[in-house]
């Protein structure tokens, strides 16, 4: 059952995991302390957790508002 997990190299794809759950946390922060954001608020927590490793990236160049 669980023979695919044996193939896995998890030296790299661990540390992959761990900066994807650090980024979103920290997008997922600002993101809840902002008020205002370039376009709909909800779309962007959307984004943040549904398009992986882009969505927190994508956040942080085009849906942040400084003001």
């Amino acid at each position: 059952m669980f023979e695919g997990l044996e193939q896995i190299n998890w030296g790299i794809i661990a540390p992959l995991i761990v900066i994807q759950l650090i980024l979103m946390v920290i997008a997922l922060v600002d993101w809840s302390k902002r008020e205002v954001t370039n376009g709909p608020k909800w779309l962007w927590l959307l984004i943040i957790i549904f398009v992986t490793t882009l969505g927190p990236i994508f956040y942080f160049i085009f849906g942040r508002r400084d003001d």
